[in-house]
């Protein structure tokens, strides 16, 4: 099935559900607390504090069907004894929900230390997240929540580049939450001084008590927590696999589906790499001792220390072993059925790898370039199979029309391309209803028109679904037309008058329909036993 309208919009359950049945939930216990007013904008009670939000459009336009709440706290401040460690969990003991302080909450909170690291960029105290709800929306509503990770390989990226203010505004049948989560160096120190004094992989688990805020207070914003589906791109979707995978599946989670975009883990370092890199950090920021002085040291470090070992080092997420927030792989945890059941959306552009390739196609022009350029980590005897399922470009019937395609399909294949196909084979076998993987088949405009050889490059989804939209009234078309019993799965933005971009001729790999700018979103397979 192949749908060619404007643009994806991946959200699941933003049409009232006909596929959860509702029940009480426990968290929900207490009742409506009392309205609370402020000249900055529309209050949110949640009993033990208040924020005050900015129903202004980012146009300007005021007293719009939207309502933003920005850089609300979920965890305390991740500083000092609690740098390196899990999120600890703010008081919200509810004492005297009509006298409760008002925060100013209408705008973004501060970004996470980025990498590359510069003080006064970012700040260690980022542990919020932002709600996007319909002015008119009440307790009464209990509207599916979408929680988006924004992505950003882990080290840099914030969710500032990823508003959903014109999600909202064309659909008040749902509400979103973007979070904030810690990156490089603080959200990703291993070793075993790590694990004895704090917790390795302290990203994934501040994702984690973000989604148990949600549980606990999103139904104060008009939301549901029985209708929480958790998304991402890149890293964050490989976060929302993180997500279906903590603790090998044997804990409960707070969501009900997940989308994954483009699922990205990198190269998951070696034991021994994860303690050499501990000892490069404590040699930069200049801790020595055993390891619980280094790990107070670290503790007690400037953040200008901490960003010059966070510039001279590569953090990405770990695997822990049994007991940890990562115990495996996420290729053997999914082998291995070690992931919680959820409804499933995973798919992965085109080209994806392409923009990530360190040379132009000219440079392939045997099989021994790829080998060099592409894929030297890997032996050669590895390589040798490899190859024979990749026909060269001069084979009869291989799709490959260069060594440069040849290449770029094996190099996305092994990083990009595997994933969200796994995980959605995975979750079928396990008989879950619905599961769909898809694939995006349209460029990011401004980056094609520079280099057209990466076709639909890494995140020309992402281009679609935030920086190339516009204010796109009436633009919501249900997916329910199509595929009834899916109508969870996304809606699709028709066409909404003028086309975004002038009238291009495409490669013909990208098979493009000439008429006007298109969008291509392929369903591959629905995996569920309903259709």
């Amino acid at each position: 099935m192949v749908v060619t309208k404007w643009v994806l919009s991946m959200l699941l359950d933003l049409i009232p559900l006909a596929l959860t049945t509702v029940s009480a939930s426990s968290h929900m216990h207490s009742g409506p607390l009392p309205s609370l007013s402020s000249p900055l904008g529309p209050v949110v009670n949640l009993g033990y504090a208040a924020f005050a939000g900015n129903d202004t459009s980012p146009e300007g336009e005021v007293y719009t069907s939207v309502t933003f709440y920005g850089g609300i706290p979920f965890a305390q401040p991740p500083v000092g004894n609690l740098r390196f460690r899990a999120p600890k969990r703010l008081d919200e003991t509810i004492r005297d929900p009509a006298r409760v302080r008002i925060s100013d909450a209408r705008n973004w909170g501060a970004p996470c230390i980025q990498q590359t690291a510069q003080v006064g960029i970012g700040s260690e105290d980022c542990l919020t997240l932002n709600v996007w709800k319909p002015s008119n929306a009440s307790e009464a509503s209990r509207l599916p929540v979408l929680v988006y990770f924004h992505g950003g390989g882990y080290f840099a990226d914030s969710p500032f580049g990823f508003p959903f203010y014109h999600w909202v505004a064309q659909n008040q049948g749902f509400i979103a939450v973007s979070v904030t989560y810690r990156l490089n160096l603080l959200g990703f120190l291993g070793g075993a001084a790590v694990a004895a004094d704090g917790d390795m992989n302290a990203g994934f688990h501040d994702q984690r008590a973000a989604l148990e805020w949600v549980q606990r207070n999103i139904h104060r914003f008009g939301g549901d927590p029985d209708k929480v589906t958790i998304a991402g791109e890149s890293a964050g979707g490989g976060s929302v696999l993180a997500q279906m995978m903590a603790y090998g599946g044997s804990k409960p989670i707070h969501f009900k589906r997940g989308i994954i975009q483009s699922a990205a883990f990198g190269s998951f370092p070696t034991t021994e790499q994860v303690e050499a890199t501990f000892e490069n950090v404590a040699s930069i920021v200049g801790c020595t001792g055993s390891n619980v002085k280094i790990m107070k040291c670290l503790r007690n470090a400037s953040v200008g220390a901490l960003a010059s070992a966070i510039n001279k080092g590569s953090y990405p997420p770990l695997i822990e072993g049994p007991g940890g927030f990562l115990p495996d792989l996420p290729s053997r945890l999914l082998h291995s059925g070690k992931f919680k059941k959820v409804d499933f959306m995973g798919g992965h552009t085109t080209d994806d790898i392409r923009v990530l390739i360190p040379a132009a196609p000219e440079a392939f022009q045997s099989e021994e370039d790829i080998r060099r350029i592409l894929l030297p980590h890997l032996t050669a005897g590895l390589l040798d199979k490899a190859f024979k399922l990749y026909p060269a470009p001069d084979m009869p019937g291989s799709p490959y029309a260069n060594e440069y395609e040849r290449g770029a399909q094996m190099f996305q294949d092994s990083a990009l391309g595997c994933l969200d196909i796994l995980a959605a084979r995975k979750l079928a076998s396990r008989a879950e209803d619905d599961v769909f993987s898809f694939r995006w088949n349209s460029p990011h405009m401004v980056w094609w028109e520079r280099k057209p050889y990466q076709g639909s490059m890494h995140t020309s989804d992402l281009y679609y679904l935030f920086h190339g939209s516009v204010r796109l009234p009436n633009a919501l078309d249900s997916f329910r037309a199509l595929n009834e019993r899916s109508d969870w799965v996304l809606d699709i933005l028709h066409n909404f008058g003028q086309p975004l971009f002038r009238e291009r001729a495409f490669p013909a790999n990208l098979g493009t329909i000439r008429l006007q700018v298109r969008i291509e979103f392929i369903i591959i397979k629905h995996y569920g036993h309903h259709s």
